[in-house]
């Protein structure tokens, strides 16, 4: 039975929610890392611009601060997004992390994207599992030798809920990673967004793009496609599109073999923050009302006893008059599933099962609360 160290939001004069997180983070034991030297990764979703319901840098400033004192080489890290937005490639995605906070200012550690300049720098990971032989990682985060997540737990339209996993699994993955994790079939080409610049053909390295100068569009023989993705993360018109056909179940399993490829053999620690808990991704570029109150932040060893903590509490937690299921207010949702309630197509107990199954983590826990 793994252990998930809890506490709440209250505050006083002497002890602000960053010593409350520093407190439970230490309470949690995360000084039993030997961090001297070691390159760690801080794992955290930046937050699309326009979206306010990330975690504020504040933490991370924390966090850093704290992992710098035993001796760590730390980093910020997110590879890129596989969608198009101002996430999607290293410049845009390090102005949106700044103007979000994270500048070395703000948290005094460099940040680095994982997976390069357009998504396709990353490490393939065997996983040795029935669904993914193996795991696209983002090759800053692949290399480090210590990983730490920070994890805003929040609803996620696709996958139920997104907290340790969703923020590992998904989001160390480049943008083939990502593309492999969303779809079970080779991208396509929108033909009117196409300008035949003839990009996508140079980097295919299966030969599986010819190009129709006459017709000024691309073509994909998905008889030699293989599904990388690079096609995807070199074009710069988004004429390249993914087929998004996982189901729900489907992502959250490769979601969890993803974590696990990132995780093995590496010393790992994770907090997830059970606040601001509002039903989509911080993918978004703005946040709904939140589901329930602020809860509190956890934090643990184990990210799969974490997240079946955090859900365990959402579930718990009374619901907001006017958010998302419950506009009219004529619903307490106290102990029903919040994030299968808005989110009816998604099964987010299906990642957490097949995580515990692969030998990730466990979903059952002691809560200590610090």
């Amino acid at each position: 039975m793994a252990t998930v160290y809890f506490t709440n939001l209250h505050t006083s004069a002497s002890l602000n929610l960053q010593g409350k997180m520093e407190r439970l983070v230490r309470a949690a034991g995360i000084e039993k890392i030997d961090f001297k030297d070691q390159f760690t990764a801080i794992k955290i979703h930046f937050g699309e611009p326009g979206n306010l319901a990330y975690i504020r840098h504040n933490y991370a400033g924390r966090m850093v601060e704290i992992l710098q004192a035993l001796g760590a080489r730390v980093f910020l890290t997110d590879s890129n997004t596989l969608y198009s937005g101002r996430r999607a490639n290293a410049i845009d995605h390090l102005l949106s992390a700044f103007e979000n906070g994270f500048t070395t200012t703000g948290v005094k550690a460099p940040v680095i994207i994982a997976d390069g300049l357009k998504g396709t720098e990353y490490v393939e990971i065997p996983v040795e599992s029935a669904i993914c032989k193996t795991a696209k990682i983002g090759a800053a985060i692949a290399n480090a030798d210590i990983i730490i997540s920070m994890n805003h737990f929040k609803g996620h339209e696709q996958a139920g809920f997104g907290g340790a996993l969703k923020n590992l699994g998904m989001g160390s993955a480049s943008r083939g990673g990502k593309l492999d994790l969303h779809s079970s079939s080779q991208p396509r080409i929108e033909a009117k967004r196409c300008t035949a610049c003839r990009q996508c053909m140079r980097f295919c390295n299966y030969g599986a793009i010819t190009v129709c100068s006459a017709a000024r569009t691309a073509a994909i023989d998905h008889k030699k496609c293989v599904g990388c993705g690079q096609c995807i993360a070199v074009c710069r018109f988004d004429a390249v599109q993914p087929v998004w056909d996982n189901s729900s179940e489907t992502m959250n399993r490769k979601i969890a073999e993803y974590s696990f490829a990132l995780l093995k053999d590496k010393p790992h620690f994770h907090v997830n923050f059970i606040m601001n808990v509002s039903p989509d991704c911080d993918c978004w570029a703005s946040n709904d009302i939140p589901l329930v109150p602020d809860i509190g932040i956890a934090a643990s060893f184990d990210p799969v006893a974490l997240d079946q903590a955090s859900a365990d509490l959402v579930t718990a937690a009374p619901s907001i008059h006017g958010s998302r299921g419950n506009e009219e207010g004529m619903l307490n949702l106290t102990g029903m599933d919040k994030f299968t309630h808005v989110h009816p197509n998604t099964n987010w107990r299906v990642g957490l099962e097949h995580a515990e199954q692969i030998g990730l983590g466990s979903t059952d826990y002691d809560i200590v609360g610090v």
